[in-house]
């Protein structure tokens, strides 16, 4: 299929980008780092907090020389290799596609933030009591569904040789 079959897939990865860089933005310009608002009582927050770590502040506080440049790097060569995955894959091969435009996505918008500030601007803060899961944004949320996505279609995919089609396969031709 030409490039023109591929259209809804990089709608959905600009709609992604989009949608982190406008929410990044109003909580930018809302809100005080480090202050919290409650969304759901006990559950949810916006905290706005910035990471210059990897996903979910992983290495945030370690310091090393060039994180950023190092940071951006890695997510450049990730989305190199899963633009040439995302390439080689059939068009109408839809949830890999739609799995892999939204991890693209994802990783622009944090890839954005990193090139602009220095540190991506997480802000969705999940917690139940004293236990909180790391502050997240769009972007993250979208590189997870993605994740999830990818490993429901290699479940529901049929293994080589085996007869039938997955969710994100494109329907068997017949032969006559």
């Amino acid at each position: 299929m030409s490039a023109r079959g591929r259209r809804p897939y990089l709608l959905l990865l600009l709609s992604i980008v989009g949608l982190d860089q406008a929410t990044k933005w109003l909580v930018d310009r809302s809100m005080d780092l480090h202050e919290s608002r409650v969304v759901v009582e006990g559950i949810v927050s916006l905290t706005y907090v910035q990471n210059r770590g990897a996903a979910f502040g992983v290495l945030s506080d370690a310091q090393l020389p060039y994180q950023s440049i190092l940071f951006s790097l890695i997510s450049i060569a990730a989305l190199g290799g899963i633009a040439a995955y995302a390439w080689r894959l059939p068009a109408a091969s839809r949830l890999p596609q739609s799995a892999l435009a939204l991890i693209m996505g994802g990783a622009v918008g944090n890839l954005l933030d990193r090139a602009r500030l220095g540190h991506v601007v997480d802000f969705v803060d999940v917690f139940w009591g004293p236990y909180h899961w790391p502050a997240f944004n769009v972007a993250d949320s979208a590189i997870t569904v993605g994740v999830a996505l990818l490993i429901l279609d290699m479940v529901l995919s049929p293994g080589p040789g085996e007869v039938g089609a997955g969710v994100g396969a494109p329907p068997l031709a017949r032969s006559e």
